[in-house]
């Protein structure tokens, strides 16, 4: 008879505190985020979306995709399938840093 050793994680899983947990649009192109550690704050794209360098994320130019948003697997997500990375504006509001 062979034995095999089976290998058991104890690794926990750790909410990773920039995850989003929520969003919600807002009017003039802003959406309000909630973070997994409790961090919220409200980040403008309008400058982003309707920028000479929109590119893709000119397609949120449209008040209905833009509001078509929601939180997937801790990013802000749209419908028309683009996405935020969520760190970046998670640093821009940890205490001491400027809001956008």
């Amino acid at each position: 008879m062979r034995l095999e050793s089976v290998a058991k994680s104890s690794a926990a899983v750790v909410p990773v505190p920039w995850r989003v947990q929520s969003v919600k649009p807002l009017t003039g192109y802003r959406l309000r985020v909630h973070f997994a550690d409790g961090a919220e704050g409200v980040f403008n794209l309008r400058d982003m979306i309707f920028g000479p360098h929109a590119g893709v994320f000119a397609a949120l130019r449209d008040e209905w995709q833009f509001a078509d948003v929601y939180a997937r697997h801790g990013a802000v997500t749209w419908r028309c399938g683009l996405d935020l990375s969520p760190d970046p504006m998670h640093d821009l509001i940890k205490p001491g840093n400027a809001r956008i």
